[in-house]
């Protein structure tokens, strides 16, 4: 299956139903009067989260999607059939845009969430609607409305609670696979993984906890250079980073910049995102040259370095130990904040 994380379609609602010029004809009814029924709505478009999708391959080959339109009023005061809508489904996690003004109209995060993009165009007024003491037989109706139509971006941010971020060959994909049941490819040259992992770490309690392996952050990633620009946008629905830095490289600290300084021009609030650094490939280092580039790491970054072996899966245990606290006083702290707008995930429900 092709990942496919961004595109643009096109949407437009039906047109409301043109109402209709009518008179009663009835017997016993000498003056019947106007009779025309008012045309129905025309069907919107409007998109719906699934957990069943995970890649937005759907909208490669059909761009356009249309909703039906209002059917015309009908006589003895009949109002049309309104349009049917236009249901599409989308991975969950799923940011919509205007493509014009890229205006954010919504976040799709939850199953079956959704978010009306276009509306149906108002069905037009019968003659009855136009009796008056002047006018006792009134011969024009009014036409539908056109339904709205729009050119939308689309932009998948995969829903994980924990990225794990390094330069390439860092061992990403190794730590996702020893984790959890993810089989990523992996092989001993850069940019091996092309496309975000996803895996479920499972924990004591019985739930699980879905980690991302973010691929492609080299230095000038937020700038397009590599395939960082592509996949930093999965980062930001993150809660918690994992850091890798490769042990085994000349200088790990400057590996350990590169990250934190995309991240900074990145945006988007990355660059204070709560992260665990940790030093990978320990199995391969010199005890006392892996404690020096520890404390000299702990130095930079201002906090604690935690050591561990992807693949001897050393030191794993400790790790997650630190990941599931961090996360329940994350959760902690995010309840005890009261909610604010930013905490919704649509901005234009229906």
């Amino acid at each position: 299956m092709r990942f496919i994380d961004q595109t643009e379609i096109f949407v437009k609602a039906g047109k409301g139903g043109d109402g209709m010029v009518a008179f009663r004809r009835e017997k016993y009814v000498p003056a019947g009067g106007p009779a025309g029924g008012n045309g129905g709505r025309g069907g919107s478009v409007i998109l719906q989260a699934s957990t069943h999708l995970q890649t937005l391959l759907d909208f490669k080959y059909n761009h356009q999607f249309i909703a039906e339109d209002g059917k015309r009023g009908g006589p003895k005061n009949l109002t049309g059939a309104s349009g049917q809508d236009r249901l599409i489904e989308v991975p969950c996690g799923t940011a919509i845009y205007d493509a014009d003004t890229m205006n954010l109209l919504g976040d799709l995060t939850i199953d079956e969430q959704t978010l009306t993009v276009a509306q149906g165009g108002k069905g037009g007024l019968g003659n009855k609607h136009f009796l008056s003491n002047r006018n006792r037989a009134p011969e024009h109706a009014l036409p539908g409305l056109p339904g709205e139509e729009y050119r939308l971006r689309l932009e998948l941010k995969l829903l994980a609670e924990v990225g794990i971020i390094g330069l390439p060959n860092a061992g990403k994909s190794t730590l996702i696979s020893v984790l959890s049941a993810a089989r990523p490819k992996i092989a001993d040259y850069p940019f091996t993984t092309l496309i975000p992992n996803l895996g479920v770490v499972p924990r004591a309690t019985g739930d699980g906890t879905v980690f991302a392996d973010i691929p492609g952050l080299i230095e000038g990633a937020h700038a397009g250079v590599g395939l960082g620009h592509d996949f930093l946008r999965h980062v930001e629905r993150t809660r918690l980073l994992l850091h890798l830095v490769d042990a085994t490289t000349d200088h790990p600290e400057q590996d350990y910049q590169i990250i934190q300084q995309e991240l900074s021009a990145y945006g988007q609030g990355l660059q204070h995102r709560p992260q665990l650094v940790v030093l990978n490939k320990i199995d391969a280092m010199d005890s006392d040259q892996l404690h020096q580039r520890q404390a000299h790491l702990e130095q930079i970054s201002g906090g604690p370095v935690y050591l561990i072996s992807a693949v001897a899966q050393q030191g794993l245990d400790v790790l997650l130990q630190k990941v599931w606290g961090m996360l329940d006083q994350l959760s902690d702290e995010r309840a005890d904040s009261p909610l604010s707008i930013l905490d919704s995930p649509i901005l234009r429900e229906t």
